[in-house]
Parts: structure tokens; C-alpha cells; sequence
């Protein structure tokens, strides 16, 4: 039997996996890493996406907004400063909240603080959004 690699993941909500696993890929800021059991040591910052990983024939995808991923002997801890299962999101629920922040933007007479925190959830929307397709 081929050796495993160990995966936690942890938001600050909740830890959303742990268990072991053959491939997973996880979007770092420098570009994506697969990573194998018996992966070199590293650590590296985490960009919006997917993270995918991959145990046989299934495949399982989580959507982080950044975070920090640790690949160690132990194998890989990600802790993502926000993270969701694929399947707990909803395409035509995130297109819905984009057109209305994007209104609510074209709209607003707002502060340049109030401004800057709508386009950062604005962004993060259409990261989600980029990640499902």
C-alpha cells in the first residue's frame, strides 16, 4: 500500500478536514503545490482557491480565502483565514450577492473607509466565484 499523506485543515471557525489522503493541491501565492506524501519541509502563504484533495478515485475541494499552509515529516496543517466545502456553495447565491454589492457600490456616497471594505468583500465574492468555475 502506497504511503498516505496527512492533511489538517483549520479555519477560524472550525476545522473543516483531517485524515490522510494521496495528492492535495493547495493554491499558494507563488503558484500551485501539489503536494505528495514525503514532500519536502516548507511553508508557504495560501491565495484564493481551491484546495483539492485527492484520496483514490475520489476528490474532495475546499474553497480558501488565504491562509498558511505548513508541509512537515507530519505532513500538510493549512490554517485558511476563511475556508468552505465546495459543496456548501452556491453559484447563483454568490452571482446574486456580487450585483448586489456591485449596486450598493455604484450607489454609495460613502466614506473612503466604507468604500474600501465594500470592494474588499466585493473581491472576495468574485474569488469565491472564480474558484466554481
Amino acid at each position: 500500500m502506497p504511503d498516505k499523506l496527512h492533511f489538517n485543515l483549520v479555519s477560524p471557525e472550525r476545522e473543516l478536514a483531517s485524515g490522510d489522503a494521496d495528492q492535495i493541491d493547495i493554491p499558494g501565492t507563488e503558484g500551485w503545490i501539489g503536494v505528495l506524501p514525503n514532500h519536502a519541509p516548507m511553508m508557504t502563504t495560501l491565495a484564493p482557491g481551491m484546495i483539492r484533495v485527492k484520496n483514490g478515485a475520489e476528490e474532495k475541494r475546499i474553497f480558501v480565502r488565504g491562509g498558511f499552509a505548513e508541509i512537515s515529516p507530519a505532513g500538510l496543517t493549512v490554517l485558511a483565514e476563511e475556508a468552505v466545502p465546495a459543496e456548501e456553495l452556491d453559484a447563483a447565491a454568490v452571482a446574486q450577492r456580487i450585483r448586489d454589492c456591485e449596486e450598493d457600490l455604484a450607489d454609495a456616497d460613502t466614506g473612503a473607509e466604507t468604500r474600501r471594505m465594500a470592494e474588499r468583500e466585493l473581491n472576495q465574492l468574485k474569488e469565491i466565484q472564480a474558484a466554481l468555475t
